[in-house]
């Protein structure tokens, strides 16, 4: 065998394009799912939710934005079965076809003043079909690099296609911020949002050119050849002790870094520009630069993951981002563009960098390769209601509460950060499945677990 291949990952210029691919392919779903989350705290609430009260116009765009999390466990079950049925790449262009006709449609729709009810009606339609497609995307993206990575560096591997998160937030937000500097308050809110939901149809060309190339994963390839893929892999993944308590576990391992990405790249948003009063091309450019640092550290921490362990980095982060909730919140009461920037970008570029980077491999290795795409959907999609999708309402609820005072959100966070930690933890090294393992070592694991 040449010094370019392994057993488990193919040629070195295969990995490349694998890399390539998911990179490019999570950065626009993800462009795709965030620009909504952008629009809900600027554009949404007065085009699709008009009210006199600003927390009434700004809860109701946030129920849309979590309606699609409420889709994502649902295309995560869909889009798992096909990915561990049929594979990893066909499936993956299927929900980039999806999420980009999805978004450019949000951008043709008519305003509430428009057409009345049927405008919010349609918008959240499309939120479904967006909440569909990042179901079944993120799971088979991670997979893809994984699954073809080289011995001893799967988690550097995985983390590759963390970095389309960072990419995608930073390329909205950023486009955001150059259209709010380009065009005035009611060009903007006329048709200057729409241009950035039209350029969804560009990137998903883009990225179908460069998916369509990759070969399906060698270890979904000898999984089928040695054993077969499996018939209904939501009703297997709960059938055996270990891959139970790996998901249940792995569930509220996920409340950490979902709460802490909606936090600092939604909700911040929309608190920093109504709550205290912050423009609002100082908060997009805060969390663009937060963005390309996340982009930089991603890779960084998968390194790092690989020699500590993808569960205690992820442990690190998660504990981490718990400790310095509070004093983040009380750094921005100072207003300061600078200083409340610079605290975002530790937050949301430093201290995620920690938590993301390693979770898609630490996921991979809950369940084995029959049942991975389904079993890595099913914790990270279905986690997302709860974890990511409610995060920016109850954050808001809490907040009115406090009667614009922080501290109860804040403590509210600082659990989230304390139960994904201990989660992550409590998983047991000896239940994890090797991320290339054959079927036949994961029987063998199952079977003395069980």
């Amino acid at each position: 065998m040449s010094s370019d291949q392994t057993p488990e990952s193919g040629r070195t210029a295969d990995v490349r394009t694998v890399l390539v691919s998911s990179v490019i392919g999570t950065t626009v779903e993800w462009y795709d799912f965030f620009l909504y989350s952008t629009a809900a705290g600027l554009v949404f609430d007065q085009l699709f939710f008009p009210s006199d009260d600003p927390y009434t116009g700004t809860m109701l765009a946030f129920v849309t934005f979590f309606v699609g999390f409420v889709a994502r466990p649902l295309g995560g079950v869909l889009f798992g079965h096909v990915g561990d049925r049929i594979g990893r790449k066909r499936t993956l262009v299927s929900t980039m076809v999806l999420m980009g006709l999805a978004t450019a449609a949000m951008g043709l729709l008519p305003t509430y003043q428009q057409v009345g009810m049927l405008a919010p009606a349609l918008l959240v339609l499309l939120r479904l079909l967006q909440g569909l497609a990042i179901g079944g995307e993120w799971a088979g993206a991670v997979l893809m690099a994984v699954e073809y990575a080289p011995p001893g560096r799967r988690a550097r591997y995985g983390a590759w296609p963390q970095v389309g998160l960072a990419l995608g937030l930073g390329l909205g937000t950023g486009l955001f911020a150059l259209l709010g500097n380009s065009l005035d308050e009611r060009q903007f809110l006329e048709y200057g949002w729409r241009i950035a939901f039209g350029l969804s149809i560009v990137l998903v060309f883009v990225g179908l050119a460069i998916r369509l190339r990759v070969s399906e994963t060698p270890a979904f390839r000898r999984m089928r050849a040695l054993e077969g893929a499996a018939r209904v892999p939501i009703l297997e993944l709960f059938r055996e002790p270990v891959r139970r308590r790996n998901t249940l576990l792995g569930l509220l391992s996920r409340w950490a870094e979902g709460a802490a990405f909606n936090t600092w790249a939604v909700f911040f948003i929309s608190y920093s520009t109504s709550t205290l009063g912050m423009a609002r091309n100082d908060v997009l450019v805060a969390i663009m630069a937060a963005s390309i640092t996340l982009a930089v550290l991603i890779p960084v921490f998968g390194t790092v993951a690989d020699k500590w362990t993808p569960r205690r980095t992820y442990a690190l982060g998660a504990a981490a981002y718990g400790v310095l909730v509070y004093p983040a919140f009380l750094a921005f009461q100072s207003r300061d563009p600078l200083l409340v920037g610079l605290v975002v970008v530790l937050l949301l570029g430093v201290v995620h960098a920690v938590i993301y980077a390693p979770q898609g491999t630490f996921y991979a290795q809950l369940t084995p390769v029959r049942l991975r795409y389904t079993g890595m959907s099913f914790v990270y999609q279905f986690s997302g209601i709860y974890a990511s999708g409610l995060t920016p309402l109850i954050v808001t609820a809490l907040l009115a509460a406090g009667g614009g005072s922080p501290w109860l959100a804040c403590g509210y966070l600082v659990l989230t950060g304390v139960v994904g930690a201990v989660a992550a933890l409590a998983i047991r090294e000896r239940d994890l499945f090797a991320t290339a393992e054959t079927t036949t070592e994961a029987g063998s694991r199952e079977s003395v677990h069980a």
